[in-house]
């Protein structure tokens, strides 16, 4: 079904705060429409209020036809208890609400009462239609296809609780793949994909005949797929829409913030030299005043009727100036926006070896990693790469000693102080305040200095005394990125660390890495990242196997 999804003139907020207003949207079958701004900015409101899962402050959405189907797939950050791989994936498609609703329909055509007032043959067929719209006749037998095809070799009777972090990736991207629905709606869609992953993901959402409209920090997906987008800027309170894909935003962007500083600028330079000219007149008629009043011969009227007409008129220029000013169209300075200054405190430089493995393997289950022997030497900047559950993060734990090799050895070197934001941002999971968790890691940091410091990267009053498993995960990588500030490191470990970050903060992260002089490994599946960041050497992980590429 062709379908177009029109909102107009929406607004939202969180208490008295705005997030966005005036926004008018329309997403039309073949649109991709990309969704940016801050963390913060209302984007995952936007979407919600889009499913019809929200109510506007202002405004409405709707959809032609109305019997279209919209799928919101956002980024889960826990797996539901006893929920197994097929159960998951028919949650996500929208085929177990579907089937809830024909349940429900079939009874009431049973003994023939209505269903919300519909007639139970209708709502039977309303329901039955909504049914087989979203797959659900041949779910059972694509799931099984999409979710080999995609890697993910488990049975769908499985708890999604059982499955690895890298497997739990593969059927997020099956559950996406299934779907059918008319528009979709996807939240930060490129999290924990690989790059084979981000490349079945391209091409199906530039495949679709549906509209779509995505959150995603991943520039390089932005930039392959996104025919127009949407941008939300808390700072300026305004909303921007530009066609014409990623690329032609960020031109589009960067003139209009300096077109923004120019116009303020010429403006507040105009107030400032009419002000000034005021100021003068106003001088000069004070001066002709007291020369007015001056004691003169009492036969010069003519003097004093002359300095008095001068007078009236410098007040009267005075008056006029003023005027200009009052009439001038007032132009706003463009407010400055929060902006994460990140840094990464240097400890003093390790030994020239910095991290060794000999023949080292390492057994989980049915995985095994090497046998891998290799050196990381001071100063080095490694990236590595492959697909996931290869044994990237296992390679990582073995080489930082938090695990131990059931085969050969693995050792640091002297003097490595490890400064590591790990795919878990495990640091901060549990349910001790996340003031409690930093503060933890610094015991001789008063809590003033943790509470700047968290507020720095983003982290306030709100945030400080809630348990640190119930903030966000950008928060959360946030706090963990905090924490290299607060303490001196010389080995610096990555592991995904772009997941649930925004643009503005990745582009810090980025120049905080190109001053970091100590040594680098660094996890990732952020193309741009790679791009970006200057490594010395690359290691490919593949089914346990590591080998040294081409950096």
């Amino acid at each position: 079904m062709s379908a177009t999804l029109l909102a107009r003139d929406l607004a939202a907020g969180h208490g008295d705060r705005t997030l966005f207003s005036g926004l008018d949207l329309v997403v039309a079958p073949g649109d991709v429409v990309g969704l940016v701004g801050a963390n913060g900015a209302g984007k995952s409101t936007l979407l919600r209020l889009l499913a019809g899962l929200g109510v506007p402050e202002q405004g409405t959405v709707s959809l032609s036809p109305s019997s279209a189907t919209v799928g919101l797939l956002p980024q889960e950050p826990e797996r539901r208890p006893g929920e197994t791989v097929a159960e998951f994936l028919a949650r996500r498609t929208g085929v177990a609400a579907a089937q809830t609703a024909l349940d429900r329909a079939s009874e009431a055509l049973a003994d023939g009462s209505p269903v919300d007032g519909v007639p139970a043959d209708d709502a039977y067929a309303l329901a039955l239609e909504h049914w087989l719209a979203l797959g659900a006749a041949d779910l059972e037998e694509r799931a099984g296809e999409v979710c080999a095809d995609v890697g993910l070799g488990v049975d769908l009777a499985t708890p999604m609780t059982a499955l690895s972090g890298g497997q739990a990736a593969r059927a997020s991207l099956a559950s996406l793949l299934l779907s059918r629905y008319d528009v979709f709606l996807l939240d930060e869609p490129t999290n924990d994909l690989d790059l084979d992953g981000l490349d079945r993901l391209e091409r199906f959402v530039t495949g679709l005949r549906a509209g779509v409209v995505l959150v995603s920090h991943d520039r390089e997906f932005l930039m392959r797929t996104v025919n127009r987008v949407v941008e939300l800027d808390l700072a300026q309170q305004q909303v921007r829409v530009v066609g014409g894909g990623y690329a032609a935003y960020l031109e589009e962007r960067e003139i209009a913030r300096r077109h923004a500083r120019e116009e303020y600028e010429e403006y507040a330079g105009r107030v400032s030299d009419l002000g000034e000219r005021a100021r003068m007149q106003r001088a000069w008629m004070e001066k002709g005043v007291k020369n007015a009043r001056r004691k003169a011969p009492d036969n010069d009227k003519i003097g004093r009727k002359f300095r008095t007409e001068a007078t009236e008129k410098q007040a009267a220029k005075a008056r006029q100036t003023e005027r200009l000013i009052e009439r001038l169209d007032v132009v706003e300075e463009p407010r400055k926006e929060w902006k994460l200054q990140m840094e990464i405190a240097v400890a003093p430089r390790a030994g020239a070896v910095v991290a060794t493995l000999r023949d080292v393997v390492v057994r989980r289950g049915g995985f095994t990693l090497g046998p891998v022997t290799l050196q990381v030497d001071w100063a080095d900047r490694v990236a590595i790469t492959g697909p996931n559950g290869s044994g990237k993060s296992t390679l990582l734990a073995v080489m930082l000693g938090r695990l131990a090799a059931d085969e050969g050895t693995a050792a640091l070197g002297p003097g490595v102080v490890v400064g590591e934001v790990d795919q878990a941002r495990s640091l901060f999971a549990g349910e001790v305040p996340l003031m409690r968790a930093f503060a933890d890691q610094v015991p001789d940091w008063p809590d003033a200095e943790v509470r700047t410091l968290l507020a720095k990267y983003g982290l306030k009053a709100d945030h400080v005394m809630r348990a640190a498993a119930s903030l966000s995960p950008g928060e959360r990588t946030r706090a963990a990125l905090a924490l290299l500030q607060a303490r001196g490191v010389n080995l610096l470990v990555l592991d995904e660390p772009t997941n649930h970050l925004d643009l503005p903060a990745i582009e810090q992260l980025e120049q905080a890495l190109d001053s970091f002089p100590g040594t680098l490994l660094l996890v990732s599946h952020d193309r741009r990242l790679l791009d970006e960041v200057h490594v010395t050497r690359r290691f490919a992980v593949d089914a346990g196997r590591v080998a040294q590429v081409q950096a």
